[in-house]
């Protein structure tokens, strides 16, 4: 899958030196992992480009969502200048999501 991270170095760095940042933690035994997938990545590329998205498959990689103490999936971290902002678990809606996402992603990139 494109962006997938599979280092607990590629996650700091994902995290550390983007502006802002997404993790989505899945599993392909995940039926809402599956479906929220590409309406996540819809979300990101037409309402905020300037998020980099990453994926982390938890089934495959398991110490890398411990890392980050997600226990379920779907799980989505969004990162600030690398400090977490906000954090959605299993069932999520993209029209709330967005909606928080906007302000601070505004008040960042439309200056």
């Amino acid at each position: 899958m494109k962006n997938e991270l599979e280092t607990a170095g590629q996650l700091d760095s994902h995290v550390k030196e983007e502006i802002a940042s997404m993790l989505y933690f899945y599993s392909d035994h995940c039926a809402p992992c599956l479906s929220l997938r590409p309406k996540v990545i819809k979300m990101v590329e037409e309402e905020f480009p300037n998020i980099k998205l990453a994926f982390v498959n938890s089934e495959k990689h398991p110490k890398l969502p411990a890392q980050f103490n997600v226990f379920s999936n779907p799980t989505l971290i969004l990162f600030f200048d690398g400090k977490e902002y906000r954090r959605e678990s299993k069932y999520i809606s993209i029209p709330q999501l967005a909606a928080e996402i906007e302000r601070p992603y505004r008040m960042i990139f439309e200056d």
